[in-house]
């Protein structure tokens, strides 16, 4: 099903409003609990309308496969190499969307220090160049960005390519230090958040870190400014 030109329409909007901030003010955006499934013949929805899905599916046991992103000095690498690291992999449609944006900043400033154990990337289709801009213009240190941008083989080999847009499926993974998937949320609506504590808690058990300190949470079904004691 081809996307309809309001949804393309919805697209560029998202990316003219879309901005990075070296002061950022967190958006109560809707928080998805579940999760749809990757790979051909599935589907993920932006507001509402169907979005189908294309490649071969990943889903928690897998072990990651072989893509080749790119850094920000355009070198190709693969999430194989990153073996030996716990990773939690905030996977975006684009940077340039107020979603994503958010997506990345929690993961960056969020996290409760996890990020001095546990890798922290930002995946997109993005160019290198862009990622390297809204890291800079975010004052985002912590988090490595890479980028599908040259032809989706990361969207194709873990089946969370939208064909229809060249965008990524809205997802997060938790990935082991033997390369094995630990857990995995592709979100079931583009224009919601994923459930980034959750993100968390499954790393800090991957990685058998304790828990953190008591927090203040947001209200109920968002993921605003506030959510974890920041």
């Amino acid at each position: 099903m081809k996307p309809t030109y309001s949804i393309r329409l919805a697209f560029a909007l998202l990316f003219l409003t879309g901005c990075a901030s070296n002061s950022f003010m967190y958006k109560d955006f809707p928080v998805s609990k579940g999760s749809a499934e990757a790979g051909t013949g599935k589907t993920v929805a932006f507001r509402g309308a169907p979005l189908q899905l294309e490649g071969t599916p990943i889903k928690v046991g897998d072990t990651l496969r072989d893509a080749k992103l790119a850094t920000g000095d355009l070198k190709l690498v693969s999430l194989t190499e990153g073996k030996g690291k716990v990773r939690i992999i905030s996977i975006v449609p684009s940077l340039d969307t107020k979603v994503c944006e958010q997506q990345t900043h929690y993961l960056s400033e969020k996290n409760r220090g996890l990020d001095r154990d546990i890798q922290l990337i930002t995946l997109s289709v993005d160019t290198p160049f862009a990622q390297k801009r809204f890291a800079e213009e975010a004052n985002i240190r912590n988090v490595t960005f890479l980028s599908d941008y040259r032809g989706g083989d990361f969207g194709r080999a873990y089946g969370l390519l939208v064909p229809d847009l060249h965008l990524l499926a809205r997802s997060v993974m938790v990935v082991d230090k033997d390369n094995v998937v630990r857990y995995l949320q592709v979100v079931p609506e583009l224009a919601s958040m994923p459930d980034m504590e959750r993100a968390f808690e499954e790393a800090r058990k991957v990685a058998g870190l304790p828990p953190p300190a008591p927090a203040m949470s947001s209200p109920s079904g968002s993921m605003g400014g506030g959510y974890g004691g920041y």
